[in-house]
């Protein structure tokens, strides 16, 4: 069992990136957490972390090692879970960070069914574009629209997310429509806290430096501007798929996107005792959008 334990504990030091903090999450002082892990280390014959004075960090080794422990750690957790299910249930105040436009169209509509089935859970739904602690701020999930695979939280995929050009008709009546990526430098192209998109292609990877006439921090005004006929923008289907169905935005360039491993995800500090107002909530969204989201019905992507 003395295996199991310097796995978890593992676990939470790279999680809580301390072994001071992961100390007190496991009501252990600083020295056994550094002897646990230094005798993980010497059991397994490699250095997991390096350590400074100021911070720690996943060696090459201690990464690869990570992910298969937490892979582990959610299978004991997921076991003793689905033993425990029929005992527990749903209940507490669930705090969610999620994006705004995110947020708006697509939890929000949804929370009544979820708060029908499970009347003991209140959402507490806070969102914001910002990037946001959810250990340091007392989430307990938050939903990000990224490519995770640095992540140090667990995350859970609920959904692809693709990214398109796309542009109003009367934009594109007036400017002409881009016919290779090299146009797009004599175009008005509309950001959202970004100097470059990074796109997929027929040739493979490509960046387009966006110098437009409008910068912001809000992705709802991207949105407007677009609609409005400023430009062409890089935007999400889920922020413009019945746009794009009734054709008041059309797809520009439809050979390229955004890699496909940015996706919807869960993110959660540790499946360690894991809420079930958690799980539930996680796997209610993972169930309602699915492989294949409602939002992309009907889109040739």
């Amino acid at each position: 069992m003395d295996r199991f334990g310097d796995l978890d504990v593992f676990a939470h030091v790279v999680t809580a990136r301390s072994m001071s903090a992961a100390g007190r999450q496991l009501n252990l002082s600083p020295a056994v957490i550094s002897k646990r892990i230094r005798r993980l280390e010497e059991r397994l014959g490699v250095r997991l972390l390096q350590r400074t004075t100021r911070q720690l960090s996943l060696t090459e080794a201690g990464q690869g090692f990570y992910e298969r422990v937490v892979s582990i750690l959610s299978s004991i957790e997921d076991a003793e879970a689905w033993v425990a299910s029929g005992a527990g249930q749903a209940r507490g105040t669930l705090r969610v960070s999620a994006p705004t436009s995110f947020g708006r169209l697509h939890i929000a509509p949804h929370l009544k069914p979820f708060l029908d089935a499970h009347p003991l859970v209140t959402v507490d739904l806070v969102l914001s574009d910002a990037f946001i602690d959810i250990v340091g701020e007392g989430f307990d999930l938050a939903i990000r629209i990224a490519d995770l695979r640095d992540s140090s939280l667990v995350a859970k995929r609920l959904a692809p997310n693709h990214r398109v050009l796309c542009a109003a008709p009367g934009y594109l009546a007036a400017f002409g429509e881009p016919a290779r990526i090299e146009d797009l430098s004599r175009h008005t192209l509309i950001t959202h806290n970004a100097d470059n998109w990074r796109l997929e292609g027929p040739g493979g990877p490509v960046t387009v430096r966006v110098n437009g006439p409008l910068r912001t921090n809000s992705s709802e005004v991207v949105r407007e501007a677009l609609l409005a006929g400023l430009g062409i923008a890089l935007r999400s289907t889920w922020d413009v798929g019945p746009e794009l169905k009734a054709g008041t935005l059309r797809r520009v360039l439809p050979d390229y996107s955004v890699g496909r491993r940015v996706a919807v995800h869960a993110v959660y500090p540790s499946r360690r005792h894991m809420e079930q107002k958690v799980r539930t909530f996680v796997d209610y969204l993972g169930d309602l959008y699915g492989q294949t989201p409602y939002w992309d019905a009907g889109l040739e992507l």
